[in-house]
């Protein structure tokens, strides 16, 4: 006979139960009351306890207008504001995309506390329709503006077979102690290329989480890089499916985190067919007394023969008081794979750094070169010049914080 131990419910479970009640989501309330926020025990949210981080829970977000300037600017690009998870839509986008607006979110029902907060409150889903090879960088513009707010938004991404496009969705806003969701689902298409991008720009004070939901067609290839600069809370979790045969995917990331933050990535991908290739490698960079958190998880199906996966998570610490955790994780049902994983953690190289100041470099200088070296794999194979300038331009800032 198994005794079932009632879970205390805090002040911020509490506001969200009551939030959900408000918008009729009774099933969430009720599964949010009977298993509170995620803590350390349970797994996907081992280095991320909710119950612990997350301290407030302001009111639910209302209409606002843009008031904030744009936190991104890429020249060329076509951009398309989200404000408060409502999307502007002007019906300029370049030929082959088609703009529209659906109900409700956009992301396939999950057991995640993310996942069922944002099927819950996000009223309205951005759909991007992508049609042929796109030269334009489309930028999606992801504010959550006025006071403090609590707020949800969805996009679903769509790239038809063959085609080409570079999408980047960028999260920020007023700078208010906001707690934002955002829920992205993306489809690439047969033979389709896609670079994806997840930049989160938040204020200093705010809670930032991001749930992206990835579907691969067969011969696909896509490349996601998911970047943390700048929220004191921030949690993101990829959810990748191969669906068809000979697709291939780089999932990367840039987690950089400094005084006070605390930034988690967290990815699950699995290949579900044969023939099947991916790299997914994550960079992390803690400074002061921060923490850095990657969970990594590839699952190789039992028919997904022939599978080629390598998993890497590299960490550079830059201050004694600075922590970076990393789990990487294979679970294989198959047996004629390649598979692999790994995790380094260090300092920067001394020897290298004395060969630079050797030669007359400050030191100063000499570390940030380095530091520089090690990020650049991630942003090196952005083919958008202008775009690749942008997201350098975010690092240096970062480096010079």
């Amino acid at each position: 006979m198994s005794i079932h131990t009632p879970v205390r419910i805090g002040p911020v479970e509490a506001k969200l139960i009551e939030q959900l009640g408000s918008v009729g989501a009774t099933a969430a309330a009720e599964r949010l009351s009977v298993i509170g926020l995620p803590t350390r025990k349970v797994e996907n949210y081992h280095y991320t306890d909710l119950k612990l981080l997350l301290r407030a829970v302001p009111e639910l977000a209302g209409a606002e207008k843009a008031m904030s300037e744009p936190a991104l600017r890429i020249p060329g690009a076509h951009r398309i504001p989200m404000t408060n998870g409502v999307a502007d839509i002007d019906g300029n986008e370049p030929a082959g995309v088609i703009a529209t607006t659906l109900k409700g979110s956009a992301l396939s029902e999950r057991d995640d506390v993310l996942v069922r907060l944002n099927e819950a409150f996000a009223a309205e889903t951005l759909k991007l329709e992508i049609a042929g090879e796109q030269a334009t960088v489309l930028h999606i513009d992801r504010r959550t503006e006025g006071e403090a707010a609590h707020m949800n938004d969805s996009v679903h991404v769509f790239l038809a077979d063959g085609g080409k496009a570079t999408v980047i969705e960028t999260f920020s806003g007023t700078d208010e102690t906001h707690l934002s969701n955002h829920a992205s689902y993306v489809a690439v298409g047969k033979g389709a290329e896609l670079t994806h991008i997840l930049l989160d720009l938040s204020p200093a004070r705010a809670t930032n989480f991001a749930v992206a939901e990835y579907h691969v067609a067969a011969g696909a290839k896509l490349r996601t890089i998911t970047i943390h600069v700048s929220s004191v809370l921030s949690r993101t979790n990829l959810y990748a499916r191969f669906e068809g045969e000979g697709a291939h995917g780089d999932f990367t990331g840039l987690n950089l985190v400094t005084e006070g933050q605390h930034s988690d990535i967290t990815l699950e991908l699995r290949h579900a067919v044969p023939k099947c290739s991916s790299k997914p490698l994550y960079k992390q960079i803690a400074r002061g007394r921060s923490v850095g958190a990657f969970q990594g998880k590839i699952i190789v199906e039992r028919d997904a023969q022939k599978t080629d996966a390598k998993l890497m998570m590299q960490g550079l610490m830059l201050s004694d008081d600075a922590q970076i955790l990393s789990k990487p994780e294979l679970e294989i049902f198959a047996d004629d794979v390649v598979c692999g994983h790994g995790s380094t953690v260090g300092a920067l190289d001394e020897d290298s750094l004395f060969y630079l100041m050797s030669r007359g470099i400050p030191k100063a200088v000499a570390e940030s070169m380095l530091v520089r070296g090690f990020l650049e794999e991630v942003l090196d194979p952005i083919e958008n010049e202008a775009l690749h300038e942008a997201l350098e331009g975010v690092v240096e800032k970062w480096l010079l914080s």
